[in-house]
């Protein structure tokens, strides 16, 4: 659905972004993640057509952006992060002034707008004035306008960014209902955690530059190639005795104790720890806690970002 070779933009002898290959399939909920900066809002503007890249190619749905830009705009629906709103239009008057443009005529017309306002959960506002709206309700608002004309592809751009934590969680819910439907959704955020439970796929990009681009658990995986195991005794005073336990054991490489349990790295390759656990019941060291420590998106991000993000 969304294709990306080498796609470079440039400002004099500044890259916005350099070298983006991205291959996004049908029903992939891509989660594009990034400073402030990083490129992301370049990328989705020039998959969208609003932006011409200094060189590379974009493809959506086997168009190109430059042969076919018509044909990509029907297929795509762009949501950025801040959008203005009619101060004297009702909800549903903003909804149909804007289906019209997209030539929904008659009482398909009215159907349409109804349709969208039910699935972004905003119907009980279709009277009041669209400047009324809350922050959270604005981005729904947002989000019902760019399906209106049922695009295959969804570009939103920081649809998270300033909402209150319930409104961040409906937003996450719409989401996940938008890719059951088949939609290819593309959503930039540098809310990191706020992706790992929604996306398919996430790519981290970093001055331009796409660091990684994967599925999430692929990603935990590059940022760190080694198991590391959390493991707490039942009673502390066996803690120096599982410590040395552990150390031992032929999987393990290096044993770290903090506090009252015990930081465990093991080698590389080994994702079956199944049989210290073993050694450590033979043993006759019980234990209350054994398990990984948890990798999430933040880590990685900070892992393969430098923080400084291009200068857009």
């Amino acid at each position: 659905m969304i294709r990306t070779v080498n796609l470079t933009k440039k400002y004099g002898d500044m890259y916005a972004i350099r070298g983006i290959d991205l291959d996004l399939t049908k029903g992939d909920l891509f989660g594009f993640i990034g400073p402030n900066g990083a490129g992301k809002t370049t990328t989705m503007r020039i998959v969208a057509t609003l932006l011409t890249p200094t060189y590379g190619e974009a493809y959506v749905c086997d168009y190109s952006i430059y042969t076919h830009p018509k044909e990509i705009r029907r297929l795509v629906g762009f949501m950025p992060d801040f959008f203005g709103v009619y101060d004297d239009m009702t909800v549903i008057e903003y909804l149909e002034f804007f289906a019209a443009a997209y030539k929904i005529n008659g009482p398909a017309r009215r159907k349409r707008c109804d349709e969208m306002l039910e699935i972004v959960d905003l119907d009980f506002k279709r009277d009041a004035f669209a400047n009324t709206l809350s922050r959270g309700q604005t981005q729904r608002l947002g989000l019902a306008r760019v399906l209106l004309h049922d695009p295959q592809v969804l570009l939103l751009d920081e649809p998270l960014s300033g909402l209150d934590p319930r409104a961040r969680i409906e937003m996450r819910a719409m989401l996940r209902k938008l890719g059951a439907l088949g939609k290819t959704i593309v959503v930039s955020s540098h809310i990191l955690p706020e992706l790992a439970d929604v996306c398919n796929k996430v790519g981290i990009i970093d001055r331009g530059q796409m660091q990684v681009c994967a599925t999430v658990d692929e990603v935990l995986r590059q940022v760190r190639p080694r198991v590391v195991l959390l493991i707490e005794p039942a009673l502390p005073a066996d803690l120096e005795k599982m410590a040395r336990n552990i150390e031992q054991h032929s999987i393990v490489d290096r044993v770290d104790v903090q506090q009252q349990r015990i930081r465990a790295t093991l080698k590389e390759n080994i994702t079956d720890y199944s049989e210290l656990a073993v050694a450590l019941v033979h043993a006759g060291i019980a234990f209350k806690h054994f398990g990984e420590e948890e990798t999430n998106l933040e880590s990685a991000f900070m892992a393969l970002t430098r923080g400084v993000g291009a200068k857009i």
